[in-house]
């Protein structure tokens, strides 16, 4: 379930690796205490007999079943649900069983957008949008923990990666001047 290193560049590094908000497993975790507490209550309540024993079993494999569907499940989507922030690229992760995986290089990114609910505000999560030229338009990230702080961080990696790969005006300038006076471009990076 971790994200594997791997698929980084040589150059790349993580500056964020998140997944949705915790708030996502709070119903995993009351589904398993409830299917407890309700065989506890079934052993405890049902009377001694063949009867109760089945009756015990078919409640015991029915807190199973929704333990597993409604707490496993829902805990292993969030689990393997990545949002991963480099300083090239954004990397959108998310299956269990099968793998969808987006990556938005940093030069693409057109635009970015947070919405908080009121409770989302309470929880300190929310939706971040990131619009990308490309032929799917907008990524929303759903239930991202500190929002406000991932759209900043993610300004702040854009504009680095523009800055690093641009010229500025004295660069441009020395570049021109060479130009006319014939001399062979060099590096702007040397």
């Amino acid at each position: 379930m971790a994200f594997p290193e791997d698929v980084l560049t040589e150059d790349e590094h993580v500056v964020l690796h998140l997944h949705p908000h915790w708030k996502a497993v709070v119903r995993p975790v009351l589904v398993l205490v409830l299917a407890v507490a309700a065989v506890v209550a079934g052993w405890i309540l049902l009377p001694d007999g063949d009867a109760a024993t089945i009756a015990l079993y078919v409640l015991a494999g029915l807190a199973v079943l929704l333990v597993l569907w409604f707490g496993l499940w829902p805990f292993l989507v969030w689990r393997s649900t990545h949002y991963l922030f480099t300083n090239e690229r954004v990397l959108l992760q998310q299956g269990v069983l099968s793998r969808d995986r987006r990556d938005i290089p940093l030069t693409r990114i057109n635009d970015h957008a947070m919405s908080q609910r009121f409770v989302e505000r309470l929880l300190g999560c929310g939706t971040l949008t990131i619009e990308s030229a490309g032929e799917r338009g907008q990524s929303v990230l759903t239930d991202v923990p500190h929002v406000d702080k991932v759209q900043t961080k993610l300004y702040e990696l854009v504009e680095a990666h523009h800055d690093r790969h641009s010229l500025g005006d004295g660069e441009m300038r020395d570049i021109l001047a060479d130009m006319r006076e014939g001399k062979p471009l060099r590096d702007p990076s040397a």
